[in-house]
């Protein structure tokens, strides 16, 4: 081979990946160069869109949603319709289709136990080990006690408390990834302990 078919090539390999390395670096914005810079929504992730939250048609942009599956799907076990953390009207017409029974109120404590506890208490009193003034001595200030003379839970639709418990609210971590069935079951604890007025 001669030195100039030698450096032909080696120029063309040169220039090939030199053209290569600018085509990667092509960005339309809305338009992709490449299929592994497309725009993609991933399992579970929530899409911002833009939501009527009244009838009188004020909407809330930027609001995440969870994906709903497309009209006509046949439906997944465990997968529960968008309900806003935003608006209580929308948490108070779900009604809690889980009897208070002993199997209840026990995968209810011990879910409670793992989840709730370490801030509202085991009795629900706002005073769990991370919870602060004014009913704990913890470092998270104004942790909302769930039974007792202040409990929150008083005035508040198990919807409601479903809905916090499952998107979270203020401060509040959301907890998406307890089972439906098993949130409904907290709310019953919750219910239980709120009866029993704080006492162990």
């Amino acid at each position: 081979m001669s030195r100039a078919s030698a450096a032909s090539r080696l120029l063309l390999a040169g220039l090939a990946a030199a053209a290569t390395g600018c085509w990667e670096q092509l960005d339309g914005g809305d338009w992709f160069p490449q299929m592994k810079r497309q725009p993609a929504v991933q399992a579970f992730e929530a899409v911002e869109t833009a939501v009527e939250v009244n009838p009188g048609g004020e909407t809330l942009q930027g609001r995440l949603e969870p994906l709903a599956p497309p009209e006509g799907a046949i439906p997944v076990a465990g997968w529960e319709p968008p309900v806003s953390n935003v608006v209580d009207a929308e948490a108070d017409v779900l009604q809690n289709p889980v009897e208070a029974d002993l199997r209840s109120l026990e995968n209810g404590r011990q879910q409670y136990t793992i989840f709730c506890q370490p801030c509202h208490g085991a009795t629900g009193a706002g005073d769990g080990p991370v919870a602060g003034p004014p009913y704990g001595k913890g470092p998270l200030v104004g942790v909302l006690p769930l039974s007792g003379p202040s409990s929150i839970a008083k005035v508040r639709s198990d919807g409601h408390i479903y809905v916090t418990i499952r998107h979270g609210r203020r401060r509040m971590p959301g907890y998406a990834r307890i089972p439906a069935r098993d949130r409904w079951d907290i709310v019953n604890y919750v219910r239980y302990l709120d009866r029993k007025e704080a006492r162990p």
